[in-house]
Parts: structure tokens; C-alpha cells; sequence
């Protein structure tokens, strides 16, 4: 149940979606032993990190058993031998990726329930044993064929969770024995779909790993991005919705890199790791997977254009799932809306009207005559960092210069609607940075249409639930029927007298196994928890000891 405005007024939960304060000495040089300046050192880029934010969206393809069940998580009740998608057509995939707008597309080969959709030696629950091409047929393999086809990258989700074998998230195991057989497993399946398809540009780890795979992502897929786990170069938006927080900083500490669950909440203009964000979304949101069920479901073109502008229009890359049923087929609805989005963000943004880069606080773009615009578009040269942190645009209007817009971080991208008007000239103002600023492109277009509404809105903040209590210093939750979906979760302890001084011998179990990476205590907090909950269908369940306050209630939120 929602607890009362005085309970939410009490508990003051952040949201870590609103504006960054920077405190004055952020934006100076640091200082040697002896006094003397010295720059602080920013962030910056691989040039395969560079080479992955260039290509700003891709298509997520979810196909599993789960399919044939209509249900989010394979519940391995499906016989193999109903798994026959006849009309498999992976050119038809690639053709709506790109129709969409995608550079890329991301497929499920192996998802939590552990179903693989290659031709493995390591299980027999794979596509080798479906009546599909009489055992014979290799869905990877036909995806990768048609990426090449058609100009798309690959990439690839093999999912460390595995129910089939009896490894939970993160691929953790109960007993030594276990884990020893499935770690060998699951390299030997990494070891088959890293060096058998080619180049890939991203890699999901969903939930973490605890598999050792750095040697073999040396070997066979150095260049690939990755997500999650200890070998991580991205990071998860921190929600299933597509919408990325303002600003949405590419840096984070050093000691938030090495937990490999970090997210869009970690961001941070002085952060010495370079670990851009992606926002995952499903356009039968929230689904992943095709259902008899869920055709309602299907986004349209303005929702599309509001996550569109909250996610690369914020500087993340946008992962927009769209997923085939049982024939192999992705929907005509999907597919015509998928065009559509496509189709409208190519008719705004494909041509600009002028566009100009430079370096310096002040960048003047001239226009050949008065010209109406309603947009503008930014973008730093993040190869040096990200140097900006605040900014203002002006317009010249007459002889007077307007202020149309401004914001803080610009980054890899900046979609910035402003008020439509006939101006000479549009300037930006740079008022606060590190080092000296590196405009790559600043651009303006006349879009004819008003941009989402939601366009400068936060990343949705949920009411918080009253969770439950602790007394006498201790508590244990079961969270299951709370938590409902992929996503961060604060846990919040409100003492009843007192105050909360630290939270000690604290437990994630997720269906009874720990996940330590997916537990993390906020810096300056000590009354308050993150989970990041990454997969579905989970049994959640949060212990440990309050130290301080010996009673309260426990609250939780999801970000």
C-alpha cells in the first residue's frame, strides 16, 4: 500500500534524477604538493566507446520459449518439440532495424531459462533439438548473416542466469561443485558465439557475472562493448522505461566502475572511469517477449519520440526491443510503428539548416538569413572528456540577443527544443567548464512540430511503499510481491526515535542465493539501500541489522 504524504514528506527520498549542484571548487584546478595548478584529469573515451555512442540506437530482439508460453520468464514447461518458428525471417528483423533508425541489433541467444539459440555442444535444451529445420537451423547464425546484409553491427545477450542448469543471477550457483560445472559451461558457450560470428560491438552480461571472462573477451571480442559484470565498459539507465535522468554525466568513480552494476544514478562530471549509459526499452513495453496477450501493448509514435528525446536527446543510447512470435516474425503492428518513429526522426533530424564546431566559452553560428528554428542540437568532442558543465543559447532576434535555452551537460548529445523563432544567429554560451571546451557540432533545425511534452521531465520517480519494519535492531523482508519488474529499488529505514547510523551484515538473496553486486550502500547514507533487480520473476528477499535506532519502518522506492 502507498503510505501517507507525511510518511513520504519524512522518509525525504532523493531521486537522483534532478539537477546536479556543483560546488564552486568542482570546476578548479587541482593543486600540486607544492601550490601550483594543475588540471584535474577528466574522464575520457576508448575510441571503441566513442565508435559504440556514435551509433546511438539499437534493436533489442527477445526470442525464447517463453514465447511459446506467454509469460516474461521460461518457466521450461514447453516441449521442444513445440518450438518450430516455420517463418523464421531474420532479413525481415534487419530490414525494421533499420527502417527504425537502428545501427545495430542486440539478439537473445541464450535468455535466464537457459534455451539456447545456437547450434551448442553444452546442453541439449538449445534449438538444435526443436523440430526447426529438422535440428539443423542456427537462429544466430541467420541473425549475423543478415546484419552483414544489411550494414548493421551485432550484438549479443547470454545471459549469465541459467534455470535449466540451476544458476541464478549473476550465474551463481549453490555449492562449489555446481558452480565449478557451470562456470566451465558457460565459458564453453561464450567460447561458441564470441568466435564463431564474427565482430560484435555489445555484450550483455544481464545481472552481472561471476564466470571469469575477461581472458576469452580479450581474446575473441576485445572491441566489444559490455554490459555489466566486472568487465563492464557500459552501463544500464537503471529502469526498463527507455527514459535516462538530466544530466546524465558519461563519468563515475573508479570504485563504481569496478562493481559492474553501475548505472545512470553513478554519474558523475568528475569521475575519472568513461562508462556511457544505455536505455533499454521494449516497444510492447513493459514486455520483452511476444504474447498472445500483449498486441495492446505497442507503443506508438509519440511515445517512441518521448523516450527518443530522453535517452539520445540526454546523450544515452537508446535500445529499443522489438521482439518476433512464434512464426519468427516480428508483427506488422510493431514493424509499422517502428518505420513510422523512424521515418519522423529522420524528417526532423537528418538535415540540418546550419551547423557549425569550435572551441572556446562562446560559439557563433550565422545564419545566411533570418530563419525560423525550434531546435537546437549539441554536441561535445568527448574524445578530450566532457568539459562542459553549464551552458546558455542565445538567439539573435533584430540586434538583440535572447536567451532561448540552456542546461549542463552536453556530452556525446543534446537535443534541445527551444521556443520556434526567426533568428540571425544562435550562440552558445559556455559559463562553466573544465578545461577548455570542444563543441563537435552545434546545429539548429526547424523540426514544424512541438517536441514531447515530457521532453525536459525527470526519469519517473515512484511513490515510496511501506515495506515493512525492524525492531530490536534487525529485519528481514520478502520484497517478491513488491517488486514488480527490472529496476532500482531504494530501501529507506525511518527510524521511529533516533537516528539510523549504519546498516551492518546486510543480504541480497535473490530465489536464496546472495548477490552481492546487486546490493550497493549510498556514500553519506548510512539509512538508505540500492538494489539493482535486473531480470523478472525474482524472489527477493533483504536482511540484516540496523545499527542506531532500534525500531522503524522500512520503505521502499522504485526509481
Amino acid at each position: 500500500m502507498n503510505i501517507s504524504r507525511r510518511l513520504f514528506m519524512r522518509a525525504s527520498l532523493q531521486t537522483g534524477t534532478g539537477a546536479l549542484l556543483l560546488r564552486p571548487s568542482s570546476l578548479l584546478s587541482a593543486a600540486t604538493p607544492s601550490g601550483s595548478p594543475q588540471p584535474m584529469r577528466l574522464a575520457h573515451p576508448t575510441p571503441d566507446q566513442i565508435a559504440w555512442q556514435n551509433l546511438e540506437v539499437g534493436m533489442f530482439v527477445h526470442l525464447a520459449p517463453n514465447t511459446w508460453q506467454n509469460k516474461e520468464s521460461d518457466d521450461l514447461s514447453t516441449p521442444l518439440s513445440a518450438i518450430d518458428p516455420k517463418n523464421l525471417n531474420t532479413d525481415q528483423w534487419a530490414q525494421t532495424a533499420v527502417s527504425l533508425g537502428a545501427r545495430y541489433i542486440v539478439f537473445v541467444a541464450k535468455h535466464q531459462g537457459g534455451f539456447c539459440m545456437w547450434q551448442t555442444d553444452t546442453t541439449d535444451y538449445s534449438i538444435k533439438n526443436t523440430p526447426w529445420k529438422h535440428g539443423k537451423g542456427d537462429v544466430l547464425a541467420d541473425v549475423s548473416v543478415s546484419c552483414r546484409k544489411f550494414g548493421l553491427k551485432l550484438g549479443l545477450y547470454c545471459c549469465p542466469r541459467d534455470d535449466h542448469f540451476g544458476a541464478a543471477t549473476g550465474g551463481i550457483c549453490k555449492t562449489p561443485e555446481l558452480q565449478a560445472r557451470y562456470n566451465a559451461m558457460y565459458r564453453q558457450q561464450l567460447t561458441e558465439v564470441w568466435s564463431r560470428y564474427g565482430p560484435l560491438v555489445e555484450i550483455w552480461f544481464d545481472g552481472s557475472t561471476i564466470t571469469p571472462v575477461a581472458d576469452l573477451l580479450r581474446k575473441y571480442q576485445p572491441h566489444a562493448m559490455v554490459f555489466q559484470g566486472p568487465e563492464a565498459t557500459i552501463r544500464w539507465v537503471g529502469n526498463e522505461n527507455g527514459f535516462a535522468p538530466y544530466p546524465c554525466w558519461n563519468g563515475i568513480s573508479r570504485q563504481d566502475a569496478r562493481t559492474g552494476t553501475a548505472t545512470a544514478l553513478d554519474g558523475d562530471p568528475n569521475g575519472s572511469v568513461w562508462m556511457p549509459v544505455e536505455a533499454d526499452v521494449s516497444i510492447r513495453r513493459p514486455d520483452w517477449f511476444w504474447s498472445t496477450t500483449n498486441g495492446g501493448k505497442v507503443m506508438s509514435q509519440a511515445d517512441l519520440l518521448s523516450v527518443y528525446y530522453r535517452s539520445v536527446g540526454r546523450g544515452t543510447q537508446l535500445l529499443l526491443n522489438i521482439p518476433p512470435n512464434r512464426d519468427g516474425l516480428l508483427a506488422q503492428k510493431d514493424v509499422g510503428v517502428a518505420s513510422s518513429f523512424g521515418n519522423e526522426i529522420r524528417r526532423r533530424f537528418s538535415q540540418p539548416l546550419a551547423a557549425i564546431s569550435g572551441s572556446g566559452n562562446r560559439i557563433t553560428l550565422q545564419l545566411a538569413k533570418p530563419t525560423p528554428i525550434d531546435t537546437v542540437v549539441l554536441q561535445e568532442n568527448t574524445a578530450l572528456g566532457e568539459r562542459v558543465r553549464r551552458y546558455q543559447l542565445q538567439g539573435l532576434v533584430g540586434d538583440t540577443w535572447r536567451t532561448i535555452g540552456d542546461g549542463s551537460a552536453i556530452g556525446h548529445k543534446r537535443i534541445q527544443p527551444v521556443a520556434p523563432l526567426t533568428l540571425t544567429a544562435v550562440r552558445l554560451l559556455i559559463t562553466q567548464a573544465k578545461g577548455a571546451p570542444a563543441i563537435r557540432n552545434l546545429a539548429v533545425f526547424h523540426t514544424g512540430v512541438a517536441p514531447p511534452a515530457d521532453w525536459q521531465a525527470t526519469a519517473q520517480l515512484w511513490a515510496p511503499n511501506l515495506a515493512g519494519l525492524w525492531k530490536n535492531h534487525a529485519f528481514s523482508l520478502d520484497l517478491t510481491k513488491l517488486i514488480d519488474r527490472a529496476a532500482q529499488y531504494r530501501v529507506r529505514f525511518v527510524p521511529y526515535t533516533g537516528a539510523v547510523t549504519a546498516l551492518s551484515g546486510v543480504v541480497l538473496k535473490l530465489r536464496g542465493v546472495a548477490q552481492p553486486d546487486l546490493l550497493k550502500h549510498l556514500p553519506g547514507t548510512p539509512d538508505e539501500l540500492l538494489l539493482d533487480i535486473t531480470g523478472v520473476d525474482e524472489v527477493v528477499q533483504l536482511s540484516g541489522t540496523v545499527q542506531g535506532a532500534a525500531s522503524g519502518e522500512i520503505l521502499l522506492q522504485k526509481l
